[in-house]
């Protein structure tokens, strides 16, 4: 078990909130030829120390990419508010029906039709090692304005990115 929380400090702090309402994470695994794959998985809310979890089909490539190589990469996106946030960590399949009740929701019913009895459902917890942000501008005036400023003095709009350490404390 972890010490601590991931989410106990600034950095980690914004960089959870950046990520709360985003629904599509995008996991990246190595395959078992080393090829990195990316898929959508559905983001479910970070937990209290800040292990981020997915359900997943326990036959799934995933699961199998996870028990050879549990280094995983978590991209998320959030284009209408110009954030994007990269997390990187060590995932675990999990398959403790307590947990897959307690964080079940009727939605999933789209990718579980059996709900969440289904046998053939896991969780993936994700616990984050390190992360990096990207907090742009996000309104139409401030783009206009940075667009013109970059075309008048050849500067960029600012930009906060920031890499955050996401390990146990």
């Amino acid at each position: 078990m972890h010490q601590g929380s991931h989410r106990d400090h600034e950095g980690a702090q914004k960089l959870f909130a950046m990520i709360k309402d985003v629904k599509i994470a995008m996991m990246t695994t190595a395959d078992s030829d080393g090829q990195l794959r990316s898929r959508p998985m559905w983001n479910q809310d970070a937990d209290e120390a800040g292990d981020l979890w997915f359900f997943v089909k326990q036959d799934a490539p995933v699961t199998n990419e996870i028990g050879r190589d549990n280094q995983v990469n978590l991209s998320y996106s959030d284009p209408s508010s110009q954030n994007y946030v990269s997390v990187s960590g060590k995932a675990e399949i999990v398959r403790d029906k307590a947990k897959i009740e307690a964080k079940w929701s009727e939605s999933l019913k789209t990718w579980f039709p059996g709900g969440k009895d289904d046998p053939s459902i896991a969780l993936i917890r994700v616990h984050p090692e390190k992360g990096e942000y990207w907090d742009s501008p996000n309104s139409t005036m401030l783009h206009l304005y940075g667009y013109v400023k970059a075309a008048v003095t050849g500067e960029s709009p600012k930009t906060e990115k920031k890499a955050v350490d996401l390990g146990a404390r």
